[in-house]
């Protein structure tokens, strides 16, 4: 099945809700965090504003149906990714990758420096995959404040702070 990465458009938000819960689906098989798969998801507002600002990338099948995602934000010199989502039963199949490397590809283009997010640790599709496609934990003195913020932010939503962390992803032009 053939899949093409474009940057999202207004009449794809109301779709991408349910890309993110079918992809959170997956956490049913992890201990400990199987309520995830419950949990809320970006909105339509929220996609619409990420969308707006032009840093919203949408997988899309044959049919033109979003099948992945990604959402992000400029910080200064620096990308922020606040989600990648591929349904469930498209997972596997190199989506994320790809979504990944459209949106570092585009941000070098526009000089910025590196990606970040913030994820699991411990958790396979997370912080394993990320380090494959050249994303690095962050200790210590590498976290900055922005990051240090959004993991303290995610340990007050319940996120258990022990499982994750924050990588970067240096964009060379």
């Amino acid at each position: 099945m053939q899949v093409s990465i474009r940057l999202t458009t207004t009449t794809d938000a109301h779709l991408l809700p349910d890309v993110e819960r079918s992809s959170a689906r997956a956490f049913l098989t992890q201990p400990g965090l199987a309520w995830i798969a419950a949990d809320r998801v970006l909105d339509e507002a929220q996609h619409l504003g990420f969308i707006a600002a032009g840093l919203h990338w949408v997988a899309v099948d044959a049919g033109d149906k979003p099948v992945g995602f990604l959402a992000a934000e400029r910080f200064g010199p620096e990308l922020h990714i606040w989600e990648l989502s591929v349904r469930e039963e498209w997972q596997g199949r190199g989506i994320g990758r790809r979504l990944l490397a459209e949106t570092c590809a585009l941000a070098a283009t526009a000089g910025l420096r590196a990606a970040t997010l913030t994820t699991f640790r411990d958790v396979p599709w997370n912080a394993p995959f990320y380090a494959k496609v050249g994303f690095a934990i962050l200790e210590g003195d590498e976290i900055d404040e922005r990051l240090a913020k959004i993991l303290a932010y995610e340990r007050e939503l319940g996120l258990p702070g022990e499982r994750r962390c924050a990588m970067r992803r240096l964009i060379t032009p």
